[in-house]
C-alpha cells in the first residue's frame, strides 16, 4: 500500500477515480479564539498492490498537540481491495468533507490516517492567532519613523 496524496483542502471532488483538489493548506490564521472553520475536506488517494488484497479498516482521528481529538472520531471506514486480472495495483480516492471545525486555541493539529491500526499518514495543521490590527489614524501608512519635520 502506498499514500500517494494525503492533505487537507477547501474541497475535494472524485471524477471517475481522478482526484481534484482545491485550495490545499496547512495553516489556518484566524484573529478569535475558539475559531470555527467553515467548511475543508481530507483527501486522500491511496494505492494498493496484490499483497494488499482483502478486507481492511480506513480510521481518521483529527486531533490537538496533546492527542486529543477534537471532532467526534470518525466511524471506520472498511474497504475490500480486490485487483481486477491482469492488473498491477488499483488506486483509490477518500474524501471526507468537514463543517463548523471548532479550534478552541492556537497551536499544532494533526489529521492521523490509519489502515489496520497502522499509521500510514499524519497531516499537520497549525491554527495561527492573529489578533486583529488597531485601527490607525487616516495618512499613518505613508509615515516613516525616519521622517523630519
Amino acid at each position: 500500500m502506498d499514500v500517494q496524496v494525503a492533505v487537507l483542502c477547501d474541497a475535494a471532488t472524485d471524477d471517475n477515480g481522478k482526484l481534484n483538489l482545491l485550495g490545499a493548506f496547512d495553516t489556518i490564521l484566524t484573529p478569535q479564539l475558539p475559531a470555527v472553520h467553515p467548511q475543508c475536506s481530507i483527501a486522500l488517494r491511496i494505492t494498493f498492490y496484490q499483497e494488499d488484497e482483502g478486507q481492511h479498516k480506513l480510521r481518521i482521528n483529527f486531533v490537538d498537540a496533546d492527542g486529543r481529538s477534537i471532532m467526534p472520531n470518525f466511524p471506520p471506514l472498511p474497504i475490500q481491495v480486490v485487483l481486477p486480472e491482469e492488473t498491477h495495483f488499483v488506486t483509490r480516492n477518500f474524501i471526507v468533507n468537514m463543517q463548523h471545525v471548532k479550534f478552541d486555541q492556537a497551536g499544532l493539529y494533526s489529521v492521523d490516517v490509519f489502515m489496520d491500526d497502522e499509521r500510514v499518514a499524519s497531516i499537520p495543521l497549525f491554527v495561527r492567532y492573529m489578533p486583529p490590527r488597531p485601527p490607525t489614524e487616516p495618512g499613518d501608512e505613508w509615515k516613516s519613523e525616519d521622517a523630519r519635520d
